[in-house]
């Protein structure tokens, strides 16, 4: 009797722990779908003018400009993003168009202005660097929570803010260049505050921070972002004229749109 008992309390133990486990997971999961839509799904779409300066590990820096458009096909699902280079002359009028899905690979084109060809950017250049900066693709439209495992680490603060600590794990490996990521959660805006990307050795490659948050058209905005590339350099966008106003329905982002941008978005 002594033995069936022990086995389930046993049983009932690790039931327990196990349902305790999921619904960490999930709600780990939950905060990350929260700061997506948050950072990535704000409004319905709107548009603004982005300064990037890129800086090297030498400390020379350039600085690029260019017009970026978002329209959502459906909250936290389908979008269709738009980015038009002003600044500098070497690149002013490249283009690319952005078809985020939520489910599957992303579809991307870019128009190159010199060669007037338009080019299919494969599904893998996801992580390649977005037009020579530190970020990548992913890093601009956005990796899907579902695409990793989640942990809350707990309560911690970063960039003076109150946050929540995070650890994801891709679930698949080929989908990342890391093995592993921390995000810290702004417990107020719900926005991706920080975020650190570990390799197999544990160190960190790179480091994402928000550097400025402002509350535009009533939707809690990161105006000042940068991306550093340990020992290595880093990038920093400056967001200005943001609107939360999609000027584009979604069946404008087309190879058209590529070649003949709207004029209010060419200076």
């Amino acid at each position: 009797m002594k033995t069936h008992a022990a086995t389930a309390l046993m049983f009932l133990l690790a039931l327990a722990f196990g349902t305790s486990a999921v619904q960490a997971d999930e709600a780990a999961l939950k905060l990350m779908q929260e700061s997506h839509k948050a950072y990535y799904y704000a409004s319905e779409g709107g548009s603004a003018r982005v300064t990037m300066e890129i800086v090297d590990k030498k400390g020379r820096a350039r600085e690029r400009v260019f017009w970026m458009i978002r329209t959502d096909v459906e909250d936290m699902g389908d979008q269709r993003y738009y980015t038009h280079f002003i600044k500098p002359a070497d690149v002013r009028r490249t283009a690319l168009v952005v078809h985020k899905k939520a489910e599957g690979n992303d579809d991307r084109w870019l128009y190159v202005p010199a060669l007037d060809l338009v080019r299919r950017i494969a599904a893998n250049d996801s992580r390649s660097s977005f037009v020579g900066s530190d970020f990548t693709y992913e890093d601009v439209s956005g990796r899907l929570p579902s695409m990793d495992d989640h942990k809350i680490i707990g309560p911690d603060s970063a960039m003076g803010k109150a946050a929540t600590k995070v650890r994801s794990t891709p679930k698949d490996d080929g989908t990342a260049e890391y093995e592993y990521r921390y995000t810290w959660v702004d417990d107020e805006t719900k926005l991706p505050i920080k975020e650190e990307y570990v390799d197999k050795k544990g160190e960190t490659i790179r480091r994402f921070e928000i550097e400025q948050i402002v509350v535009i058209e009533g939707f809690p905005t990161a105006t000042v972002r940068t991306m550093h590339v340990i020992d290595d350099g880093q990038t920093t966008i400056r967001f200005d004229e943001v609107t939360y106003e999609a000027p584009l329905d979604a069946g404008r982002y087309n190879e058209r749109l590529l070649k003949n941008p709207p004029p209010e978005f060419t200076k």
